[in-house]
């Protein structure tokens, strides 16, 4: 369902039956023409920046000087609440839409629509397939249409065409690109002449979600992670120094989700609780989905699973505790399980076939967990220097940086009124 429509809905019916609330972030005072607005925010751009998977303690080991410096000087809050699920395709659009996934369709990172089929990070075409990311307006295109031009370096959901559109610039996913390599494509970028340059550009960095799945958080594999991002962003601001743009950009560097440790034994076979042959699996990991099978009864397995089990709880879609926001997306299987903190909820088959050493770290975990909490940090000319600030919910950041490209927001479900202490007042009327 669109948003508008969903507000639409939403409008009529009661608060019991449980309807998400829509905020609309305050309107920025828009300039004169398009063309004003596109030529003051290409003399000051905004880059959203994300590191996947930095856990908001991260910073606190001292092994990312640059981002030390980068919150010591601008704004840095104590933590960023992930939507829930706790995974990176959701959490990525919730950032860029302002919508939990429950609303902006990327309800999971494998997913089962009943008209578009299978979802999965590693299907390309489903991917760039804009029908799976429709259901929300990302900021890219809010700014294209208000007469600014978009970049993008990996963001989840840059590749697909979604309503038909794409940024100004954007690059298919490739592992293969080195931190580097991103930073000095975005820098391209901003030295295109003042018509061409983008004022919204977004980069994606993933090493240090890899090294935590692979070897766990307080491996020595995420500490050099954390070192070689930090040098990739140190990287990037010294570019942007020597094209005097660093003080004219407003920088925002945060994450998806946090990470906890699994250890390898900390498995819930699931498939010791119901027969796997009587549900649809749709996905297992930390949070696993299981819809109807035709002539099967469903209701007794719900019953069972919904019984207390050990590391983990199940619950029928309609029945997810409401602090998730999570179950009303027609893509969230009809029976959701999550695993406790340090759990994965897997099958005996699929731990007989997988041949590699299972994952020793993980999310997609209750979104208020301290170990899922985000980065963030804002730096720049729109934001107050030197404070710290408190911790928020990430679809708040939406709004956030349509105030700074001063464009008017879609519809969604953060608060402005949340955020807006990260900016700097605005300058007192002449008399």
């Amino acid at each position: 369902m669109k948003p508008l429509a969903r507000l639409l809905l939403c409008s009529l019916v009661t608060l019991a039956a449980g309807c998400s609330t829509f905020h609309h972030a305050a309107t920025a005072p828009a300039p004169e023409t398009k063309a004003e607005q596109a030529k003051a925010a290409a003399t000051t751009p905004l880059l959203l920046i994300s590191i996947d998977a930095f856990r908001a303690d991260y910073i606190n080991r001292g092994l990312t000087p640059t981002l030390q410096q980068m919150a010591a000087t601008g704004v840095h809050a104590d933590s960023m609440q992930p939507s829930f699920p706790s995974l990176t395709f959701p959490n990525h659009y919730a950032i860029v839409t302002g919508l939990v996934p429950d609303h902006n369709g990327i309800v999971n990172n494998t997913m089962s629509d009943p008209e578009l089929g299978k979802f999965s990070l590693s299907d390309n075409k489903a991917v760039s397939n804009g029908a799976w990311w429709d259901q929300g307006t990302p900021l890219w295109e809010t700014a294209d249409a208000n007469g600014l031009r978009t970049a993008s370096m990996f963001w989840p959901g840059s590749a697909a065409d979604i309503q038909g559109k794409h940024p100004d610039f954007w690059k298919p996913y490739d592992g293969k690109v080195t931190a580097d390599q991103r930073v000095d494509q975005v820098l391209a970028w901003l030295d295109l002449p003042a018509d061409q340059r983008p004022s919204f550009i977004t980069l994606y960095f993933d090493a240090v979600d890899h090294a935590g799945h692979k070897a766990g958080p307080d491996s020595p594999q995420v500490n050099q992670a954390l070192r070689d991002t930090d040098a990739a962003i140190a990287r990037l601001v010294d570019g942007l120094r020597q094209r005097g743009l660093y003080d004219k950009t407003n920088i925002i560097v945060l994450a998806d989700h946090g990470m906890a440790s699994v250890p390898a034994g900390n498995n819930i076979l699931i498939d010791k609780l119901i027969k796997m042959d009587d549900v649809q699996e749709v996905n297992l990991g930390t949070v696993a989905g299981f819809n109807p099978k035709r002539k099967h009864d469903f209701n007794a397995i719900e019953e069972q699973l919904e019984q207390p089990q050990q590391h983990v709880h199940c619950w029928d879609k309609t029945r997810i505790p409401k602090r998730f926001n999570y179950g009303s997306n027609t893509r969230v299987p009809q029976l959701v399980c999550l695993a406790d903190v340090g759990w994965r909820i897997t099958t005996t088959a699929y731990l007989a076939k997988h041949k590699g050493p299972m994952s020793l770290g993980e999310h997609g975990y209750d979104n208020a967990d301290p170990l899922m909490q985000a980065l963030f940090i804002a730096h720049g000319p729109a934001f107050q220097s030197g404070i710290r600030y408190h911790s928020f919910p990430n679809v708040d950041v939406y709004s956030l940086m349509a105030h700074v490209l001063n464009i008017p927001p879609a519809f969604n479900d953060g608060r402005f009124e949340d955020v807006q202490g990260m900016l700097k007042p605005a300058p007192a009327a002449a008399q």
